[in-house]
C-alpha cells in the first residue's frame, strides 16, 4: 500500500485559508492520491509542541502568521532567501528527521509579476512595513531595483525598514504615511497593509497608473485596486501572490515539477468567488 503523506497549514486565525484548496488541487491534477492537507490553528506559543508531536508520515507545513518568525530558532537549517527576510513560509521534514526552512514569499512576488512581463524594476513604492513588506524589498532587490521608497507609520517602522534595506544590500528611503498618495505615482506600487487601510489612497490615483501589486485577495477587488483598474494601470493580486507561492511549496514538499499553477489558480478563484465579499 502506498505511503500516506501529510502537509498542512498552520496560523491563527486559519479558518480562512486558501492554501487547503490550492494544495490539493495540485495533488489531485499530480495524481497524488494518498497525499493529504490541512489546516491547524496554530499560535506562537503552541508551535514547538505541534512540531515535536509529528511523525514521519508529514512531509512539509506552510506557515502563515504569526509563525513564520517564532519558527526560525526550531528549525535545523533555514535557507538563503528565508534568512535574508527573517521569515519562513515553508517547513520541510528530511528523511534523517531533519527540518528545513524555506521561503516561496520571495519568488512567489517576482514570478506574479514576471507573469506580467515585470523582470526589472527602476524605482518602486511599498506600502507598510511589516513580513510582506520585508519580503517585498527582497524581491525588489532580486528585481535589480536600485532604490525603493517605504511608507510607514511611525519611527520604529522607519528604522525597521532601513534596517531590512541594508541587510538585502537595497537603498530605501522612508516617508511618513502621511504622504503615501505620493506612492501611487510610482512605476511599481506593492501594497503590503491590511484591509481597509489604503482605501482613502483610491481617489488619488493618477491619471496614467503604472503597476499596482495588492497583496490582499480578500476582499478583492480592494478599493485602491478597483480605482487603479477603471484608471487603465495593471494590478496583481493577492491570489496571484498566494498562487505562486503555493507553487513553490507544492513542488519543494513532493518534489514534482511543474505543479499545476492554472488549476491552482482556477481553484482559488473558484473558492473566492464563493465567499461573500465585505460591504
Amino acid at each position: 500500500m502506498p505511503t500516506r503523506r501529510r502537509a498542512a497549514v498552520l496560523g491563527s486565525p486559519i479558518a480562512h485559508s486558501l492554501s487547503p484548496v490550492l494544495h490539493r488541487t495540485a495533488y489531485r491534477e499530480l495524481g497524488l492520491r494518498t497525499w493529504t492537507y490541512e489546516r491547524h490553528d496554530i499560535g506562537e506559543d503552541a508551535l514547538e509542541t505541534f512540531l515535536g508531536g509529528l511523525d514521519d508520515s508529514w512531509a512539509g507545513l506552510s506557515l502563515t502568521m504569526p509563525l513564520k518568525r517564532a519558527v526560525l530558532p526550531l528549525l535545523d537549517t533555514v535557507s538563503d532567501t528565508a534568512r535574508s527576510v527573517q521569515a519562513v513560509n515553508t517547513v520541510l521534514f528530511t528523511a534523517d528527521g531533519r527540518k528545513e526552512g524555506h521561503n516561496t514569499d520571495v519568488p512567489g512576488m517576482t514570478a506574479a509579476l514576471r507573469e506580467r512581463g515585470i523582470t526589472r524594476v527602476a524605482h518602486a513604492a511599498v506600502l507598510g512595513a511589516g513580513a510582506t513588506a520585508a519580503s517585498a524589498l527582497a524581491a525588489l532587490a532580486r528585481m535589480g531595483a536600485p532604490e525603493v521608497t517605504a511608507y510607514v507609520r511611525g519611527e520604529g517602522r522607519v528604522a525597521e525598514m532601513t534596517r531590512w534595506g541594508e541587510r538585502l544590500g537595497l537603498a530605501v528611503r522612508t516617508a511618513p504615511w502621511e504622504r503615501a498618495a505620493e506612492a501611487l505615482d510610482a512605476p511599481l506600487v506593492i501594497s503590503t497593509t491590511p484591509a481597509r487601510a489604503t482605501d482613502a489612497l483610491a481617489e488619488s490615483v493618477p491619471a496614467t497608473p503604472g503597476v499596482l501589486f495588492d497583496v490582499l485577495y480578500h476582499p478583492w477587488p480592494t478599493r485602491l485596486a478597483h480605482h487603479w483598474r477603471i484608471r487603465g494601470g495593471t494590478v496583481v493580486g493577492g491570489l496571484d501572490l498566494l498562487v505562486h507561492q503555493a507553487v513553490g511549496q507544492v513542488e519543494l514538499m513532493t518534489g514534482r515539477r511543474p505543479a499545476p499553477l492554472h488549476a491552482m489558480r482556477a481553484a482559488g478563484r473558484r473558492a473566492l468567488d464563493g465567499r461573500e465579499q465585505p460591504v
